[in-house]
């Protein structure tokens, strides 16, 4: 049995460590590499059936010793990865391009570029892009095909999303060609692991949630553990400024607050939708100065200073450098350029060891010069063909537009220069009204209401994110070194700072509801198709869960309040003022959704039990009863952060079987989440390895362990890449 017990481990070890250097071979050698030479390799499957026998065997030698629940979760995994073996033998997966007016083909191009025959023939009828209301931005994109079995035909319909299956094979719309008369649809064909697979998923699922309510399970028991009674919560806030005021300096000219938000007011086509200029404004003043204010002025204000006082703003030191190299070329030594240093250096820019630095220098440059020549203000709209355009008054305009409407689009923003000029803010003020209203007019339908741009203008003023996640970190630290003093010293604590926290935490998880809210409401999606989203959304899941659990356990304070900060910073520093844009098509299937709460919901509570491990690290030695209940409180947290990362993979597995023909593809990050659901599940099996039960060995690991979400999430995005890579 201890023999058995030893391969089983020794076996799940070895996979882990060929996980680990597959991600890294593939991003020296490439995605076809790996998958030729290990995953779709014979001694990489024989190695996971050797595993999942021994397995079988150890779990069947256990059986009476296991709850049904273990038992039903372990037969799950045992079927999904029977279900992956037979894909791996008799699966087939490939391309088929088809043109119209192109006659019937039942020819497709597997994976390594090899001809397979399909028991009937497929035809190409019809192909559009639909788009989202009022821009270029795709919605979808849509193949009607007709197919042919002998003397029947049928026809069909593929798109992002929805799937066609015929005779066992199912097809996916992939991409399509630059012309638009021609397609390239996805062939899957595996008509029995797939439904192996998914019985292993329901049956996992199941599993999952009776483990959660079995009363004489584990984590139920868990939940009455007596080392529970009379843990306490306390811990500071520390009442400090974290901004020390700036010192007033003179302001360049600009137009006066009403007027730029007024002109913040107008709309514009900007990231392939239309929303109001104060969007852009935001972003173009992050981009030049790294903040959304400058010297005091908001961004329509900086906006408007860069379009209509361009002479004194060029001598403005607020253009960011980040590069070293970018800094010599451009002759300064500060971190802050005037637009007048780039004419030194723009001509050294190509060819320039420091690539991407300098590049990203002259892009803000360009993006100046973008806006003061006026391209970037795609502000009218104009229908031709039934079709909506947007142009700026520079852009050159069809010759089938109304003269007079051309006049308008052309000369309006020279009239409002000569207003700003002669300092009429009066006129001024009308001159933006009658673009408003043409506008509107033009747009029609597809305007975008006025509760919608109301509320996109107030997303754009709730600029606290940075001082929000200053102000979590900084409490949450305190308040982690005051409860750890509390415990060693055996006093509850202040009443009145058990008070505060958990205000505070409410005020936190308020202040991003409302942010969240907004963002979905203006994007008409859930907001969690970037890394800023869901560093945003892992934020509001800490201090939610942070709000439900602060009465019970130790420690969940502070670590809210350093989850949530750490979070919020994360997102602040990896993209300060993301773009909402348009979803891509694939991406919006609400199993996304689904998939991404999930897998940041069980990050989060991995988080949670990474500061319970360091708290139980630092009591070890001179209260060691106070570790064992942070023991218990971190293999609490750990049952619904396993199974929720476990759902969020299996769900996230199912959507890419809709969306792609295939439910594991070996992308890094789906083999790092694999790799951390694996690591973590280790800890649960404190029969098998009784070294778990340690306090020390488990705290220990339980912080070791975090290093493997920070790779699947940071590592992954920023030096591994792949699909997932989104930050």
């Amino acid at each position: 049995m201890k023999l058995l017990k030893r391969i089983t481990f020794v076996l799940l070890a070895a996979i882990l460590c060929v996980l680990t250097a597959a991600t890294i071979i593939e991003k020296e050698f490439g995605s076809p590499f790996v998958s030729r030479h290990i995953y779709q390799s014979p001694t990489f499957v024989a190695l996971w059936l050797t595993f999942a026998l021994s397995a079988a065997i150890y779990l069947l030698r256990r059986r009476r010793a296991l709850r049904p629940a273990s038992c039903l979760l372990h037969i799950a995994l045992l079927i999904i990865l029977c279900g992956a073996f037979v894909t791996y033998l008799t699966g087939r997966q490939g391309s088929l391009h088809l043109r119209l007016g192109d006659k019937p083909t039942s020819v497709y191009l597997d994976n390594e570029g090899r001809e397979e025959q399909l028991p009937f023939a497929v035809a190409l009828e019809e192909f559009h892009i639909e788009y989202y209301p009022g821009t270029r931005a795709p919605l979808d994109f849509v193949s009607c095909v007709t197919l042919i079995d002998g003397d029947q035909t049928r026809s069909e319909t593929v798109a992002m999303n929805r799937i066609a299956r015929y005779r066992g094979y199912r097809f996916y719309q992939s991409s399509y060609d630059s012309d638009g008369a021609g397609t390239r649809l996805s062939v899957a064909h595996d008509p029995w692991g797939i439904a192996i697979t998914y019985t292993g998923y329901l049956l996992l699922f199941l599993a999952m949630a009776a483990h959660l309510i079995d009363r004489m399970g584990t984590f139920r028991r868990l939940l009455h553990n007596c080392a529970l009674r009379g843990i306490g919560l306390g811990t500071v806030i520390l009442l400090a400024s974290l901004f020390p005021a700036q010192a007033t300096e003179t302001a360049p000219p600009t137009l006066p607050r009403e007027q730029s938000s007024q002109l913040g007011e107008l709309c514009v086509y900007y990231n392939q939708r239309i929303c109001p200029l104060s969007t852009l404004a935001r972003d173009f003043t992050t981009k030049l100065y790294g903040k959304s204010r400058y010297r005091g002025l908001t961004p329509e204000q900086v906006l408007a200073g860069w379009l209509f006082y361009y002479d004194e703003w060029k001598q403005e030191p607020m253009i960011k450098i980040k590069s070293h190299e970018a800094r010599r070329l451009l002759g300064i030594e500060g971190r802050y350029a005037r637009l007048t240093d780039f004419n030194r250096a723009l001509r050294d820019y190509t060819g320039n060891s420091d690539n991407r630095g300098v590049n990203e220098a002259n892009e803000k440059f360009n993006l100046v010069a973008m806006l003061c020549t006026g391209s970037m203000l795609q502000i009218f709209p104009y229908r031709l063909n039934d079709t909506l355009h947007w142009a700026s008054q520079v852009d050159i305009l069809p010759r089938e537009l109304p003269y007079e409407q051309g006049v308008f689009i052309r000369q309006s923003m020279n009239y409002v220069n000569e207003l700003v000029a002669k300092r009429d803010y009066t006129a001024l003020s009308q001159v933006f009204t009658k673009i408003s209203r043409y506008q509107q007019k033009c747009c029609g339908e597809d305007f975008p209401s006025a509760t919608r741009l109301q509320a996109e203008r107030l997303y754009n003023r709730m600029n606290y994110s940075l001082a929000l996640a200053i102000l979590l970190i900084i409490t949450g630290t305190a308040a982690f070194v005051y409860i750890c003093r509390r415990i060693t010293r055996g006093t509850p604590g202040s009443t009145l700072v058990r008070r505060l926290l958990p205000a505070g935490i409410a005020l936190g998880f308020i202040y991003l509801t409302i942010i969240l809210l907004l963002r979905g409401y203006i994007a008409e999606h859930w907001p969690l198709s970037n890394g800023f989203e869901t560093m945003q959304f892992m934020a509001w899941c800490a201090l939610g869960i942070t709000m439900l659990c602060y009465r019970r356990f130790i420690l969940i304070l502070p670590a809210g309040y350093l989850v949530g900060g750490l979070a919020m910073m994360v997102s602040v520093m990896g993209e300060s003022n993301p773009q909402i844009t348009p979803l891509m098509p694939v991406l919006t299937s609400p199993l996304l959704s689904i998939h991404v709460v999930l897998v940041m919901a069980a990050y989060t509570l991995l988080a949670f039990v990474m500061f319970n491990g360091i708290a139980g690290l630092l009591l070890y030695r001179r209260h060691p009863r106070q570790s064992e209940q942070l023991q218990v409180v971190g293999r609490i947290l750990l049952y619904p952060a396993i199974f929720a990362l476990a759902a969020g993979i299996f769900v996230g597995a199912i959507w890419a079987n809709i969306s792609w023909g295939r439910y594991w593809g070996w992308d890094p990050k789906e083999v790092w989440a694999l790799i951390t659901w694996l690591v973590y599940a280790l800890a649960l099996h404190t029969e098998s390895l009784p070294l778990f039960r340690k306090p020390l060995f488990f705290h220990g690991f339980c912080v070791a362990a975090f290093c493997c979400v920070l790779i699947t999430y940071f590592g992954v995005n920023f030096l591994l890449g792949g699909m997932h890579s989104y930050a």
